[in-house]
């Protein structure tokens, strides 16, 4: 399937703001910018490499007053032999402007860091999606240092935007009933890609493995996989689920 159009992507978005069935901390509906890089290491760097590029990242955008821009890095757990990174850059921005914003401050900064990340990742791939997020976290808070998890999932023939979020709805809603702490997110594919299989990706923080294993009986033990299948079996098709063990780097509240 090719990737959703903008135009489409917005209509479906004045149809789920009407619908009420996202589930915002302030009932209003809300999409967030995020970036992603694909990252390998260097040779002979590694994770305390970053980290100590990513301190001195974190000072220079306390001084340059990048205040709503969130980030995390990822590590691969469940993986397949596709996935040849090391290490994924997630970047969130509060609105399109705050990301924006926190770009142009980055490639305007003249204080080492671009050579400094340089030294300890290569990234082949950048690319921008639009977040919807259809289960809100506890509290509504961000996801600080989670474990997430990542479906590439597809419209099937006569589904539409509308009547998923109707499903997604009730899947929520159904999950929080159960126990489930997870929140669930919805990108939608926007800039840097080109020519995907999927339509969005399905993506699920939770606060660490244990949580991940308790949706895992829900879904296998419980009701789960009868409801989800009621709800999704003619709307989408998704593939397995990749796992990663995803360490905040700059927290924001971004809803």
């Amino acid at each position: 399937m090719k990737k959703t159009s903008m135009t489409s992507f917005v209509a479906g978005l004045v149809l789920l703001a009407g619908s009420g069935a996202a589930l915002a901390q302030d009932d209003t509906f809300k999409v967030i910018p995020i970036e992603l890089f694909t990252c390998n290491y260097i040779d002979q760097k590694g994770p305390a490499d970053l980290d100590a590029v990513v301190d001195k990242w974190n000072m220079w955008a306390d001084q340059s007053g990048v205040d709503d821009y969130a980030a995390w890095t990822l590590t691969p757990f469940y993986f397949g032999s596709e996935q040849t990174f090391d290490v994924i850059w997630i970047g969130a921005g509060k609105d399109g402007v705050a990301l924006g914003k926190a770009q142009d401050s980055y490639n305007a900064e003249n204080a080492g860091l671009h050579a400094a990340f340089s030294e300890v990742l290569s990234c082949d791939g950048h690319a921008s999606y639009a977040s919807l997020n259809f289960k809100a976290a506890p509290e509504g808070k961000t996801p600080s240092d989670s474990v997430m998890t990542f479906s590439d999932c597809k419209y099937k023939d006569g589904a539409s935007f509308d009547m998923l979020s109707a499903a997604m709805g009730e899947w929520a809603q159904y999950q929080s009933d159960a126990g489930s702490t997870a929140p669930i997110f919805h990108w939608y594919p926007v800039y840097g890609g080109g020519g995907e299989e999927y339509s969005f990706k399905w993506l699920e923080a939770y606060e660490n493995m244990a949580e991940l294993g308790a949706d895992f009986d829900r879904m296998g033990n419980g009701e789960g996989w009868i409801v989800n299948n009621r709800l999704f079996s003619e709307l989408i098709s998704c593939d397995s689920s990749r796992a990663y063990l995803a360490k905040n780097r700059r927290f924001v509240q971004l809803r």
